[in-house]
């Protein structure tokens, strides 16, 4: 039997904090604050950090955000994530950059069933 395709597809992900302008920052986010998520791996620029509250409220989404979804989805039409302290003006705003292939068997020990 050939050795059938056992590859998928994720986005990866840049998530960006958004302050809007004269907008009450308590969370210690600074213009330009983002973090990038490859795979599994989530990336922040050298010398930054995130809120662990501001990372917890975005962190449920982005597993759905790296998947294809239909058009009409709200998860593919909403981006923008509250900070979860209401005083807070920030929003962290989830993007798809670009779509990366990834191997079954690469990253589960679980076989794939035969059809």
């Amino acid at each position: 039997m050939p050795d059938r395709d056992d590859g998928f597809d994720l986005f990866d992900l840049r998530v960006d904090v958004i302050i809007p302008d004269g907008g009450k920052v308590y969370c210690g986010a600074k213009p330009g604050d983002h973090f990038e998520l490859r795979g599994e791996m989530l990336h922040l620029p050298a010398g930054q950090g995130i809120s662990i509250y501001s990372l917890a409220s975005v962190l449920p989404l982005l597993a759905a955000k790296q998947r294809p979804t239909h058009p009409n989805d709200w998860m593919t039409t909403d981006a923008d994530i509250a900070c979860p302290d209401p005083n807070c003006s920030t929003r962290l705003r989830i993007t798809r950059t670009g779509l990366r292939r990834f191997s079954h068997a690469a990253t589960t020990a679980v076989p794939l069933k035969d059809e």
